[in-house]
């Protein structure tokens, strides 16, 4: 029985991917996503990386965190090659982000009173969205709410704190990443003083 343990917890081990998230120096963002050998550029907040992220900032969240489900649009794009659990969009999703409330942070379903986002879009950012753990067990209120991996703007144009990809990169990531993909986020490298 231990030994059974053992080799279903390295099993587990295997299946986790380290997934790199750095920005980039010239322009905090964007930012380059790597995982293994494969390197993609991608849209970052446009306050860049922050280590003190607060609700409506427009940081994406420095720290370590995992991509745990997809929502996808079924009448825009058939089903994503991933190993996530996947979840059929719906007209009436949305997402909480009043910090007043105990639902911050959390799927609700809409029409809804509180502060939200609608996860059905007219334009295609959302098209097919990953919801990351960041500020979800426990929650911290003002903490950040809606950290998604979601599809880029036209020239990788900023986001309010979510890391996206173009299309055709998302879906090279979604089918390389496995079913339990960890994120690393961190801002762009300082640079070494010459003299040393």
């Amino acid at each position: 029985m231990r030994a059974r343990k053992r080799r279903s917890k390295s099993g587990a081990a295997r299946q986790m991917r380290r997934i790199t998230v750095l920005s980039w120096p010239r322009d905090r963002r964007r930012g380059v996503i790597r995982l293994g050998a494969i390197t993609f550029p991608c849209a970052l907040g446009r306050a860049g990386v922050s280590h003190l992220k607060r609700e409506g900032d427009g940081a994406t969240p420095a720290g370590r965190y995992r991509l745990l489900w997809l929502y996808y649009r079924h009448d825009r794009l058939v089903r994503p090659q991933t190993a996530l659990p996947l979840r059929v969009m719906r007209r009436n999703d949305g997402w909480c982000e009043d910090a007043n409330l105990g639902r911050y942070n959390c799927p609700v379903r809409l029409p809804s009173a509180a502060a939200h986002e609608s996860m059905w879009r007219d334009d295609h950012l959302y098209d097919v969205v990953g919801v990351f753990d960041w500020n979800l067990s426990p929650r911290a209120s003002g903490r950040g709410s809606a950290i998604f991996l979601h599809l880029a703007r036209r020239g990788y144009a900023p986001t309010a704190g979510c890391i996206a990809l173009s299309r055709r990169h998302l879906a090279l990531l979604l089918a390389s990443a496995g079913p339990r993909p960890e994120f690393l986020v961190a801002p762009k490298p300082r640079r070494r003083d010459r003299g040393r």
